[in-house]
């Protein structure tokens, strides 16, 4: 089967795949999804197998780093089985890295398990080291179970990053207090600003943009805040605090375009790839994948035909007035 890697219209290589592996998830935070969501049938999603099928598909094809995403991934039935599946290509030395996106609520039943198939580091969303605030964003989260979770992790031998999301008039007044406790604890720390993903009223939207320029400006009042070139191999740019040393990532969709350089596409848990997160163009790789359930040959050629429309960029933009670029799919669909 050919194998030459895959390379898009604006000659990027495509080397980070990002899979959803479910919708589902057991938080329902509130800049993510709404609070009583309407999951699709498990017909729909793909089957662990299907998904392997595929990820194995973009492995072979030059893909280096692999990101399992959701909804919450660990709430995915059999999820340790997909984990050793993609295992095997750490060992062949086909992947370079396969990692997670999670919530941390399920971490701790997890991380051990995860280490040993060869999991270096996990990324976990925290906006918040408030319990009540935390109750609050996640609606049906705890924090305890989480902060317990990042400790197995660390234990367990991974690096963890915490992604924050940046929620003006939530975590504001915790910027210092999360960036203290990252440097104590060695974590790395990401801020993102809020995307315009699913329908949940403009003027929420907008209420909860904050801009990671101000955010970043707040940073340089306390520390010498010293750009670094370093990349990780996703869309964040990547500050040093000179007094402490912590590295601090900023990913700025909306006040800064990061997609020059973009290497990664999206795979939903139904088989839809996305070749952009912001734009609606998309591949249908779940018909492939059942129509030829024993030659990858097709899915191979869907994938093809899909890097060659990947657009140079995205449209996201927040405007004084509304919120343009708007995705009408959850990012619990589309996947981290």
């Amino acid at each position: 089967m050919e194998t030459a890697p895959l390379i898009d219209p604006f000659a990027r290589p495509i080397t980070y795949l990002r899979v959803s592996v479910t919708d589902r998830c057991d938080f329902r935070c509130s800049y993510c999804m709404a609070e009583h969501m309407q999951f699709l049938p498990k017909k729909e999603l793909l089957t662990l197998e299907e998904l392997d099928r595929l990820c194995s598909g973009f492995i072979g094809l030059g893909v280096r780093k692999l990101r399992v995403t959701g909804g919450e991934p660990l709430v995915r039935r059999g999820i340790l089985g997909f984990f050793t599946a993609m295992a095997r290509h750490l060992e062949t030395g086909a992947l370079d890295e396969l990692t997670l996106t999670t919530n941390g609520s399920q971490l701790a039943r997890f991380a051990d398990d995860l280490a040993a198939l060869g999991v270096r580091r996990v990324n976990v969303s925290l906006d918040t080291l408030d319990a009540t605030k935390f109750a609050e964003i996640t609606r049906w989260g705890r924090l305890a179970p989480v902060l317990e979770g990042i400790r197995a992790a660390t234990r367990a031998g991974m690096r963890v990053k915490i992604n924050t999301v940046a929620l003006k008039g939530f975590n504001e007044d915790e910027l210092f207090a999360l960036v203290d406790w990252c440097g104590a604890e060695g974590h790395d720390l990401t801020f993102i600003e809020v995307m315009p993903m699913g329908e949940m009223g403009e003027e929420q939207r907008l209420e909860q943009y904050w801009p990671l320029t101000d955010l970043r400006a707040r940073l340089a009042e306390r520390f010498t805040v010293s750009e670094t070139g370093e990349r990780s191999g996703g869309p964040a740019r990547y500050v040093r605090l000179t007094e402490t040393g912590q590295r601090i990532g900023f990913i700025t969709p909306l006040s800064h375009n990061f997609c020059e350089s973009c290497n990664r596409v999206r795979v939903t848990c139904t088989g839809e790839l996305f070749m952009c997160l912001g734009q609606e163009d998309s591949a249908d790789l779940r018909a492939p994948l059942r129509a030829c359930p024993d030659e990858d040959a097709p899915l191979v050629a869907a994938i093809r035909a899909a890097i060659g429309r990947k657009p140079k960029g995205h449209d996201f933009d927040y405007s004084r007035a509304h919120v343009s670029g708007q995705m009408s799919r959850h990012m619990s669909h589309t996947g981290g």
